[in-house]
C-alpha cells in the first residue's frame, strides 16, 4: 500500500524541474499523494510552473497564483484551496528571496535594511503566515506535516550566501515555534536542509561553482546532494514513518554538515 494513499499535499514553490519542490511532489505522487500547487503571479510565472507540473505527469492539476509576501493572497489561496479540496495533510514550503546583488561574497556588511528584511519576510515570515492558514484545514483532516526547506547557511558561514544565511536560520527557528504550539493540533512541523542543487535561487549566490565543487571533494558520500534524496525524505516526513518527529532540521547533504574541515 503507498504511504501517502489518501492524503492531499499543497505545494508551494514550485519555479521549474529543478526545484526542490518538483523532486518532492514527484516523490508524494510516486506515494499515493494528491498534490495541488501555487505558482508566483503573471502569465510567465503559471507557464512555466504549469510545464513543471505537466511534466509530472499532472495535465490538470489545481494550481493558483500567489504572492505570500501579500496577506491578502495567502487568505484568497487558501479559501480558494478549501473550495476544491476537502482535506490538507501535507504543506510544503519551499519559497525564498533575497536581492542578488547582495548575494556575493564579502558583500554582507553592506546589505542594506530593505534587503534584509525583505529577505526574512518572504522566505521565513511566509511560513508562519502560510501555516496558520492551513492549520485549521489540517486540524479537520485530522493532523498533518508542515515541511520547509532550509540549507546549512542557516547554521554555518557560507561565503556568498550572507542574508539568505540570516533568512534560514530565522525559517528553522519560526518552524521549532510553529511545531511547539501546533503539536496540540497533531500537525509536525520540521525542515529540511537539503544539499547544494543547481537551481533558479542557488544560481544567484556568489561562488556557487566553488560549493558545488568543494562539497563534491569533501562530503562523506563524495557526491552532491539529488532532488530525489530530498523528495524521498520528504515522504518520510509526510507519512506516518514520522509520526514522532517535530521541530527537527533533517539535514539531506550527503554529509556535508558533518564534516568540520
Amino acid at each position: 500500500m503507498p504511504l501517502l494513499e489518501g492524503k492531499t499535499a499543497l505545494i508551494i514553490g514550485i519555479a521549474n524541474e529543478r526545484s526542490y519542490a518538483w523532486h518532492i511532489a514527484k516523490s508524494l505522487l510516486e506515494h499515493g499523494c494528491r498534490c495541488a500547487f501555487t505558482h508566483l503571479p503573471g502569465e510567465k510565472n503559471e507557464r512555466r510552473t504549469r510545464r513543471a507540473v505537466d511534466a509530472l505527469g499532472l495535465s490538470d492539476a489545481w494550481m493558483c497564483p500567489l504572492d505570500a509576501g501579500k496577506d491578502e493572497e495567502i487568505d484568497a489561496t487558501f479559501s480558494r484551496f478549501s473550495e476544491k479540496f476537502d482535506s490538507l495533510h501535507v504543506l510544503v514550503h519551499s519559497i525564498a528571496f533575497a536581492d542578488r546583488d547582495w548575494l556575493a561574497k564579502d558583500k554582507f556588511v553592506e546589505t542594506p535594511r530593505a534587503a534584509y528584511l525583505g529577505a526574512i519576510d518572504i522566505s521565513a515570515y511566509t511560513l508562519l503566515g502560510i501555516a496558520r492558514r492551513a492549520a485549521p484545514i489540517m486540524q479537520r483532516s485530522g493532523g498533518g506535516s508542515i515541511m520547509a526547506m532550509s540549507y546549512y547557511g542557516a547554521e554555518k558561514v557560507v561565503p556568498g550566501y550572507n542574508v539568505m544565511g540570516v533568512a534560514k536560520a530565522a525559517l528553522e527557528c519560526t518552524a521549532r515555534y510553529l511545531a511547539a504550539e501546533l503539536g496540540q493540533k497533531s500537525i509536525r512541523v520540521n525542515t529540511i536542509s537539503g544539499g547544494y542543487l543547481r537551481t533558479l535561487a542557488s544560481s544567484a549566490v556568489g561562488g556557487v561553482d566553488d560549493i558545488e565543487t568543494h562539497n563534491l571533494e569533501r562530503s562523506p558520500l563524495r557526491r552532491n546532494v539529488e532532488g530525489a534524496d530530498v523528495g524521498k525524505t520528504a515522504v518520510y516526513l509526510a507519512s506516518d514513518l514520522s509520526s514522532g518527529v517535530t521541530g527537527e532540521n533533517i539535514y539531506v547533504d550527503c554529509g556535508v554538515s558533518t564534516i568540520g574541515v
